[in-house]
């Protein structure tokens, strides 16, 4: 993984950081995640990475006080939905198996939430 003084900015990237906070505030107009915020900056823009310029992109969403969807809650919604599928499908097991996999991960996520507070 390249550390910080190993990222530069690209010659042919012209974006400024004013442009970019911008762009990434537009984008979360209608994208909610960070993560998809982040591959439309990379498809349609061509930005590699926000943190060229220093900071992540949930960071500028943070400082400009916008809501977004976290992994957690991203990970809740998941698990809710299968349980339901399961409930009228009780022979899924691949659904089960998912269910299982699911249930870790959010488990997972909440241990290294409570270790980072």
């Amino acid at each position: 993984m390249a550390t910080k003084t190993e990222l530069k900015k690209p010659v042919w990237l012209k974006t400024t950081e004013k442009q970019l906070e911008k762009l990434v505030l537009d984008i979360a107009k209608t994208e909610k995640s960070p993560e998809k915020i982040g591959l439309t900056l990379r498809d349609n823009h061509g930005i590699p990475t926000t943190k060229l310029y220093g900071k992540k992109i949930s960071q500028i969403l943070k400082e400009n006080k916008v809501e977004f969807e976290k992994d957690l809650d991203k990970v809740e919604k998941k698990v809710v939905k299968i349980q339901k599928h399961l409930e009228t499908n009780h022979k899924d097991q691949t659904a089960r198996r998912s269910l299982i996999i699911r249930v870790a991960r959010r488990t997972k996520l909440k241990n290294y939430y409570k270790k980072k507070e």
